[in-house]
C-alpha cells in the first residue's frame, strides 16, 4: 500500500482536475483567512487615515485577491503535477512558496491587525523578495509556472507602493 505522501504525489496525474481544484481551494482558504485581520482594521481606523491619492475603493480589494490567490493555486497546482518527475525541485519550490504565505498573511496582521504601517511595508518589502524567488524556484520546476504569478508581483509592488504612500502620509 502506496504511503500517503506517494498518493499525494501522484494525485495531479493521477485525477487532474481535483488536484487543480484541491491546489486553488487551499489557497484561497489560507489566503481567506488574513481576512480575520483585516476585518480588525476596516471601519474607524483605516477610515481615518489620510489615503494616497491612487489608492482604489475598498471593493477592489476582494475580487482581485481572489483572483490573484486563483492563479496562485494554479501555479502550485503546475509545480505539484511534478512532483514525482523532479521531487528535489518540487519540494523546494513548495518550502518557498509556504514561506512567501506567511508573509503574504503576516501583511494582513501588521498593517490591519496591529495597524502598524511601517512594520506593514517592511513586511511587504520581505514579500515582494519572495514572490521574485517563489517564481524563481517555481520556474525551476515549470515557466508557466512562474509566469501565472507575475500579476500577483505587479499588484504587491503597487499594494507596497500605496503602504509606503499611507506611511508617508499617516
Amino acid at each position: 500500500m502506496a504511503s500517503f505522501q506517494t498518493k499525494l504525489r501522484r494525485l495531479p496525474a493521477k485525477r487532474p482536475l481535483l488536484a487543480l481544484a484541491l491546489s486553488i481551494l487551499l489557497v484561497e482558504l489560507v489566503g481567506a483567512s488574513g481576512a480575520v485581520f483585516t476585518a480588525q482594521g476596516l471601519g474607524t481606523w483605516y477610515d481615518s487615515l489620510a489615503r494616497p491619492a491612487v489608492a482604489p475603493p475598498n471593493w477592489v480589494f476582494g475580487p482581485v485577491w481572489t483572483a490573484l490567490f486563483a492563479l496562485m493555486g494554479t501555479a502550485l497546482w503546475l509545480v505539484w503535477r511534478r512532483a514525482t518527475d523532479a521531487p528535489g525541485a518540487v519540494r523546494l519550490a513548495v518550502a518557498v512558496f509556504a514561506v512567501h504565505f506567511v508573509f503574504n498573511l503576516g501583511w494582513s496582521a501588521a498593517f490591519f491587525g496591529l495597524q502598524a504601517i511601517g512594520l506593514g511595508f517592511v513586511i511587504i518589502a520581505v514579500l515582494w523578495v519572495l514572490i521574485v524567488a517563489t517564481m524563481w524556484a517555481f520556474a525551476r520546476v515549470d515557466g508557466r509556472a512562474a509566469l501565472l504569478l507575475v500579476p500577483y508581483l505587479l499588484w504587491v509592488s503597487f499594494a507596497a507602493y500605496l503602504n509606503y504612500g499611507f506611511w508617508v502620509l499617516n
